[in-house]
């Protein structure tokens, strides 16, 4: 039996989608729907699974022993929005309910994967290593991404990191996202908006050396998110901090292109200035040194920009039912190669 926290979200509900198509159907999924318009129940609508439990439920279950045995938590749950200005819900939510299932997954013996993220690097001034050696140097530019960083920092104190998997996700993007409201990815902004008025809306530069557009970062597509924590599982023995990334850094303008390639459609870019608000805490740049991942023996290829926004486009984003499905597998029309 497996237990995903945030299973009805982004990263969670894809990962069930993972595990049906490696025929593993005994799992409990934790989170709390919201209202019916929010649309994350159709994030599970497609999939297989055993039980759903409300995230406010979980900690009694764990704290009375009222669950049967776990072999394996995958812990996604969080409040993930960067801009989220309360503190001390960012505490509550990202670090004491980790820390909670951290310790009882150390208790029980269960295998215990969990997603931190790339906002624990700031501004990258001290590089996008996923060792731990260089952890105590990391400034958060964010609450988000400190409370992430609160956790790793835990988590290694406390010998968690010696036997489970801490996950730093760059730009992640593809199926599943749509609940996210302003949080979604270009990609899927992008489509929209080009399926509004043909064009696209990037935010100028201000900053010398990067041109409008220009901003860089590692944009990671979905499927191979699941495909590592996949594999991790099936390795328990890898453990410590691992960085998820292509460890290749694109632009927004090159993604944007992709999108509309993908969409066959003639680029058309309108560069809008960036909000005061969030110009002194923007990054310009990120990419993700998985050094770790490939040592610890992960030497799958990962997808390029190009074939992930294809992949994504073409088979969820201009399709009716644009959500995971265990039912569907191999579309037979994906040039990308991609297993849909």
């Amino acid at each position: 039996m497996i237990i995903i926290t945030g299973g009805a979200g982004f990263i969670g509900s894809a990962m069930l989608w993972e595990l049906n198509r490696n025929g593993i159907e005994k799992v409990l999924i934790v989170d709390d729907l919201g209202g019916a318009s929010e649309g994350k129940w159709l994030n599970l609508r497609g999939l297989r699974y055993t039980d759903f439990i409300h995230k406010d439920d979980f900690p009694a279950l764990l704290q009375h022993d009222r669950l049967p045995r776990i072999d394996a938590v995958i812990h996604m749950g969080a409040i993930s929005a960067t801009t989220e200005q309360d503190c001390d819900l960012l505490l509550k939510n990202n670090y004491e309910y980790s820390k909670m299932i951290a310790s009882w997954c150390a208790e029980k013996g269960s295998r215990f994967i969990y997603a931190s993220s790339a906002a624990t690097f700031g501004d990258g001034s001290s590089g996008y290593s996923d060792g731990t050696g260089s952890i105590d140097s990391l400034r958060p530019l964010n609450m988000y991404g400190y409370s992430k960083h609160l956790f790793d920092c835990w988590a290694l104190r406390n010998g968690i990191l010696d036997q489970a998997a801490g996950l730093k996700f760059f730009n992640v993007y593809g199926p599943n996202e749509y609940h996210k409201g302003d949080m979604t990815s270009v990609v899927f902004k992008a489509f929209n908006q080009i399926g509004e008025n043909g064009s696209v809306r990037l935010f100028k530069s201000h900053r010398e050396g990067y041109l409008d557009g220009e901003q860089m970062r590692d944009f990671v597509y979905i499927k191979d998110c699941t495909k590592i924590m996949q594999w991790l599982l099936e390795n328990p023995t890898a453990n410590g901090l691992f960085n998820v990334g292509t460890g290749q850094a694109r632009s927004f303008r090159e993604l944007v292109t992709a999108t509309f390639d993908a969409m066959g459609v003639a680029p058309s870019i309108t560069y809008v200035p960036m909000p005061e608000t969030i110009r002194e805490n923007y990054q310009y740049y990120t990419c993700a040194d998985s050094g770790n991942l490939r040592k610890a023996g992960f030497n799958a290829p990962m997808t390029s920009l190009e074939d992930g926004v294809g992949d994504y486009v073409l088979n969820y984003l201009k399709k009716a039912a644009p959500h995971f499905d265990s039912s569907r597998t191999g579309t037979g029309n994906n040039k990308q190669g991609i297993s849909t």
